[in-house]
């Protein structure tokens, strides 16, 4: 499980080292495989490979590919390339993703759990007063967390 913001950098080759505390969690389920990708071009989303083909089999599964199944393909597709870890820890972002996204300098690497989301870190922290959790997002999460399993 990916959890919390570890910043780091983005070198002039567009590597991006893996921040310790989420390489250690990827040592100790041995992946070196990603696929990176996006949804809308402003954050990098960085999947260990088998929870990536985990989400493609789900689609391949689905008895419908529907217009927005087709996008979401069109745009990871369009963002994405499978990538490996180097012996330093660093995985390259596409450049194209790097450019549409701005991942050239400081970016947050943050956990969401299964995949790390990595965003230009003057963006995202501009934009975080705009990005305030509501009363009904408040409610949503709370609706989604009492859920018994």
């Amino acid at each position: 499980m990916f959890r919390g913001n570890h910043p780091a950098k983005v070198d002039e080759k567009g590597r991006l080292k893996v921040p310790s505390a989420f390489k250690q969690l990827l040592d100790a389920q041995h992946v070196t495989q990603f696929y990176v990708t996006s949804t809308d071009g402003k954050s990098a989303e960085i999947w260990p490979l088998p929870e990536w083909e985990k989400r493609e089999a789900q689609l391949a599964e689905s008895s419908n590919m529907d217009d927005s199944v087709q996008k979401y393909l069109n745009l990871t597709s369009y963002y994405g390339q499978q990538v490996e870890m180097d012996n330093q820890a660093r995985v390259v972002l596409p450049q194209i993703l790097r450019s549409s996204a701005k991942l050239d300098a400081e970016v947050a690497v943050m956990g969401k759990i299964t995949y790390l989301e990595v965003h230009n870190l003057a963006q995202f922290e501009d934009a975080l007063p705009a990005n305030a959790m509501t009363a009904d997002d408040r409610k949503a999460v709370a609706a989604i967390l009492s859920r018994r399993v």
